[in-house]
């Protein structure tokens, strides 16, 4: 299975440049799934409902959230809805939405996409190792489901690079979000999950992670919130990760990073 997975959108900028992408990169890279982290969409904290609607028209096949699920009330009008929305598993039982998406692809493959949100210097939610191991108690990979996509959306590299490890041979990719920075350490782990610490944001980067950066260096400056964070609007990178998965066991054959337009190097894939 070929898959394709997008790190925060970030604003107009991110957000209008996957769903310009999108469909072009889903037939030249014959991609068979794409998960894109919407949740900085709106302006930089969260993602409204017709954010929703449009970017899974142009070729997502899965939202996921993180810590800003919930800024954009009117999310609640289609989180229950929607089953390709997929927040953090481990928020609070009642709390609206789901924290993973199970599809069935055209060919009957089945891929389980889930969320995990890291508890170093953000919300104090239930521990994601123990909300993961019971929700993979019940899909396993290669066997239920073809492929099991892992979106770890925390601050800590070391949490993000623990639970790649704890789950190396039980997911195809697990992969971190939330910092707007893409890490250089793609590659497949020693049990064949593929995984990176970070995919980075799809927004503009020159800025501070995504933001103009005037307000960001008077805070440093003066320790005071003057002034309202506002996303650049220069072009965007997009930045994730394309991992290809064997369908008779779910593990990743080839894992690469993606990084397309803007002001960083270029990754991209091979012409087919």
């Amino acid at each position: 299975m070929r898959i394709l997975c997008l790190g925060d959108l970030l604003g107009r900028a991110g957000r209008s440049a996957a769903m310009q992408a999108l469909p072009e990169l889903r037939k030249r890279w014959k991609l068979d799934f794409v998960v894109v982290n919407g949740e900085n969409a709106a302006g930089g904290f969260g993602i409204n409902a017709n954010q929703c609607r449009d970017l899974l028209k142009s070729g997502a096949d899965v939202l996921t959230l993180g810590d800003h699920a919930f800024d954009q009330r009117d999310i609640l009008t289609i989180i229950d809805k929607e089953p390709r929305i997929v927040r953090a598993l481990n928020y609070p039982e009642g709390t609206p939405g789901s924290g993973a998406a199970l599809l069935t692809l055209h060919d009957q493959r089945k891929v389980l996409v889930v969320q995990a949100m890291g508890r170093v210097f953000m919300d104090a939610l239930e521990d994601p190792f123990r909300a993961l191991d019971r929700l993979l108690a019940s899909h396993k990979l290669g066997a239920s489901v073809q492929a099991i996509i892992v979106d770890v959306h925390a601050e800590a590299t070391s949490e993000k690079g623990a639970l790649g490890q704890y789950l190396d041979g039980r997911a195809s990719l697990v992969f971190g979000t939330h910092t707007h920075i893409p890490t250089a350490d793609t590659r497949i782990l020693p049990k064949g999950t593929g995984f990176q610490t970070d995919l980075g944001m799809c927004g503009d980067y020159n800025s501070v992670i995504g933001f103009q950066p005037e307000a960001s260096i008077k805070r440093f400056l003066k320790k005071v919130p003057i002034e309202r964070f506002t996303p650049a609007t220069g072009e965007a990178t997009l930045s994730g990760v394309f991992v290809e998965t064997d369908d008779a066991t779910g593990l990743a054959k080839q894992i690469q990073p993606v990084r397309i337009g803007g002001c960083l190097e270029a990754a991209e894939l091979p012409e087919l």
